[in-house]
């Protein structure tokens, strides 16, 4: 698609908890163990009144400062799974704090992990439609309110943060093309079940209903659904897999990325992970692993790019971005 990044950002709650943390609630973990699979140290934690909306407009407004003519946004999409209400649609709610323009669309994605892949394709198609001019893709997730403490599957993965991405017209082909999926019948496999019209009643401690991860399902799905996505891409786009440049994955877990690392035989040194201090941002974690990959230097203009996103649904995506510098 003739789109391109013009600008992107995130926020992390300031509020952080460590594996230290998770040892004085959990005496009988062994945090060894845990820290060598997850890969993860530390975790951001929404605090008790700071919701996903609440965490997209810091992103939002941190991508807005330096933004000269805001009022050109014309479309707002929010990816997320933890919204602060059933209705109305939580972007509307954004459109009006971020004081973007009431001709701004605004809609909701309801994706986790794979979600900024999709969020791509709907916006950089309304872009190139001529539909829209610009496009603000916000990501943001509150998971941890949804996890039990004593959760060893969860809790040390799992991370809130929020993400925003500013996509625009651009001369040349910067995105795409793509490969979308979905294996709905793993639906049950990453689930709140407590809270929706199924099941409204809640039982659990939490507020919002608990999330459940059946792991080792999870995991199986991955290993067999990103490499085949990975090669379609590859077949679609017409590369071979030593044409890209630096890989960006969800940022799953340690031992989910060495897996897959391993699987496919690529160059370690090709894949981005910063896992350590971040933690699964759900739908945040690619949008903020590129960031952070261009922070540290990793990205150069002209680079190919791949970005796979994959699990709850289950569902899974992948682009290709060539990387203009911001």
């Amino acid at each position: 698609m003739k789109v391109k990044i013009d600008s992107n950002t995130y926020y992390l709650p300031e509020r952080k908890e460590n594996n230290e943390s998770l040892k004085l609630d959990n005496p009988d973990w062994d945090m060894s163990k845990i820290s060598d699979k997850t890969g993860i140290f530390t975790r951001s934690i929404a605090s008790t009144h700071q919701t996903a909306v609440d965490l997209a407009f810091a992103a939002g407004s941190k991508l807005l400062e330096e933004l000269p003519n805001k009022e050109d946004i014309d479309l707002v999409v929010l990816v997320t799974q933890s919204p602060d209400y059933v209705l109305p649609t939580s972007a509307c709610i954004l459109q009006d704090k971020l004081g973007l323009s009431k001709k701004c669309m605004a809609f909701d994605i309801n994706l986790g992990c794979s979600g900024f892949i999709y969020a791509l394709s709907v916006v950089g198609s309304l872009i190139e439609s001529g539909i829209a001019k610009k496009g603000l893709i916000l990501c943001s997730d509150t998971y941890t309110k949804y996890i039990d403490k004593s959760d060893r599957t969860c809790r040390p993965i799992f991370s809130d943060g929020a993400s925003a991405t500013l996509l625009v017209r651009s001369d040349i082909d910067k995105i795409g093309p793509f490969v979308l999926g979905t294996d709905g019948s793993g639906y049950d496999k990453l689930i709140v079940n407590e809270g929706g019209s199924r099941e409204p009643q809640i039982k659990s401690n939490s507020l919002n209903g608990t999330l459940e991860m059946r792991g080792a399902d999870v995991f199986l799905f991955t290993l067999n659904a990103v490499p085949i996505c990975v090669n379609e891409l590859l077949d679609k786009s017409k590369l071979n897999i030593e044409d890209v440049d630096l890989f960006v994955f969800h940022q799953a877990s340690q031992l989910v990325l060495e897996n897959l690392i391993r699987a496919m035989s690529l160059d370690e040194n090709k894949v981005f992970i910063n896992l350590k201090d971040t933690g699964n941002t759900v739908s945040a974690s690619i949008p903020i692993a590129l960031k952070d990959a261009e922070t540290q230097g990793r990205l150069k203009n002209g680079d190919t790019i791949m970005l796979v996103g994959f699990g709850v649904g289950l569902s899974w995506g992948a682009t290709l971005l060539t990387w203009t510098e911001i």
